[in-house]
């Protein structure tokens, strides 16, 4: 069976994320501008660009609070960069949030401005025990609190840049912007643990 990955297509790394995804077989992807779209998913991909544009469109277009809810419910999400904002229940320096499911903390621009943008490769036992995953920060945030159920699943300089906690996945990079698939592999994996049958059966239809 498929799995149908939804991508958030508000604005931001739309179309590099798709091109991820299409890679991986039984893979297929939708982009989710209504409610409606929200449907049948298997889970959703928060990309990259500007939160604060990002969140403002949500409330525009009515979607903040049923994803909030489906979030809640077990819908598995991964949040990349700016996505990682929006998930954050709190935001350093600031008092508007936007989702506010998962119980971390962070910094926006924590890494600078555009110009500071940078790569690297890091090992992330969790996605390889072995080979190092290519990372590619661009104006980046990192977490600087979890509560004691957020599992972190990366570091670098004594930041946090990966994080999970249930059905969320967070990371402050873009891992869309390399050829390698493995963190999107690796949220298809949590996908697979909260997979509804009943969107199973509604495709099947």
């Amino acid at each position: 069976m498929n799995k149908i990955i939804g991508i958030l297509g508000m604005q931001g790394a739309i179309a590099e994320h798709q091109e991820i995804l299409l890679q991986i077989p039984h893979t297929k992807t939708r982009i989710v501008k209504t409610a409606k779209d929200l449907d049948c998913i298997d889970g959703l991909i928060l990309p990259g660009g500007e939160s604060t544009a990002i969140g403002k469109l949500l409330d525009y277009f009515s979607l903040k609070e049923i994803l909030r809810q489906k979030i809640i419910s077990g819908l598995p999400v991964f949040g990349t960069c700016a996505g990682l904002i929006l998930l954050a229940k709190n935001i350093e320096n600031q008092t508007n949030t936007h989702l506010e499911t998962m119980d971390i903390t962070v910094k926006r621009n924590g890494y600078g401005s555009q110009l500071d943008s940078f790569s690297t490769n890091l090992l992330i036992p969790t996605i390889d025990k072995n080979m190092p995953i290519p990372l590619v920060f661009i104006r980046a945030p990192y977490i600087t609190k979890t509560d004691k159920d957020v599992q972190i699943l990366a570091t670098l300089d004594n930041k946090i840049i990966a994080a999970r906690q249930k059905n969320m996945l967070v990371s402050s990079f873009h891992p869309e912007l390399t050829c390698d698939l493995r963190f999107h592999q690796y949220f298809l994996s949590i996908c697979l643990l909260y997979t509804s049958d009943a969107a199973d059966e509604a495709r099947s239809v």
